[in-house]
């Protein structure tokens, strides 16, 4: 499926080539969300400027396309009859516009996500919200950055195959009943296919995190399936509420079936 909407989100791109540099040009953002809407979203309605539910925080002009900060956060809380089921993260001028999806537990309360996406060029990054009635509801920042996704690795590929699948869960002292915030780190590189190696002259192989999962006493919380837009050493940000004394783990799975897990104790 995940290469399935890869090819099929190409296409669309390709397609889209010629308008979205025209757009650009006009410093406007292309006319690509139709076409991915209908591709991933059919005819299902969605509910546009969706304010009152979610909040989509980027900056308006990135100060470094591979790395640009974005946090989503829910303004309702996440209750067992009505939750975010997954959020869905589109950047529509990327060479793989479908991003992100977080699969999530309504067992958190509270939807507090960060991670860091690519942008390739200037264009509309959405986050759409399906609740567990099946509604869907969105917001959206255009983001001016451009050459994210073919810019050249923070680490040489020695280097960052040397620390491959080293993780990191980063927390205060959690205590029982409260809301903390937890972050996973993953040293990965997350080549997107489309940098160029500077020694060979030839492009290095796309190998990124597919999956990144994370589970309290083995019961799931949040599940990010990703592709080439989440940046060289992906990482979430999210908040919690443990009811229990436990263990936080976190399992990666990158592109080569390769999987890394990292635990800690609460």
């Amino acid at each position: 499926m995940h290469t399935l909407r890869y090819v099929l989100t190409t296409v669309i791109f390709s397609l889209a080539l010629i308008s979205t540099a025209n757009a650009e040009q006009a410093n406007e953002p292309s006319e690509m969300w139709p076409a991915l809407k209908q591709a991933y979203f059919n005819d299902r309605h969605i509910r546009e400027q969706a304010n009152d539910l979610l909040e989509l925080e980027a900056p308006k002009r990135a100060e470094d396309a591979a790395i640009v900060p974005l946090r989503i956060y829910a303004k309702q809380a996440q209750t067992a009859t009505h939750y975010i089921q997954n959020l869905h993260i589109f950047i529509d001028n990327n060479p793989m516009p479908y991003s992100a999806n977080f699969t999530l537990s309504p067992i958190m309360q509270q939807v507090d996500i960060a991670t860091r996406v690519r942008v390739d060029s200037y264009t509309h990054i959405r986050a759409i919200a399906e609740m567990n009635d099946g509604s869907l509801h969105m917001v959206s920042r255009f983001v001016k950055a451009s050459g994210g996704c073919s810019a050249p690795a923070g680490k040489d590929q020695a280097a960052a195959i040397a620390r491959l699948g080293k993780m990191q869960i980063r927390m205060r002292q959690a205590e029982i009943g409260q809301t903390t915030q937890a972050q996973i780190i993953v040293s990965h590189p997350n080549n997107s296919g489309l940098q160029m190696d500077l020694k060979t002259r030839g492009y290095i192989p796309a190998h990124y995190v597919k999956t990144m999962q994370v589970m309290f006493n083995e019961t799931p919380l949040i599940k990010l399936d990703a592709g080439i837009s989440i940046s060289e050493d992906p990482s979430i940000r999210f908040r919690f509420t443990p009811q229990e004394t436990g263990v936080l783990t976190a399992k990666v799975v990158d592109s080569k079936g390769e999987i890394f897990i990292h635990e800690k104790e609460i």
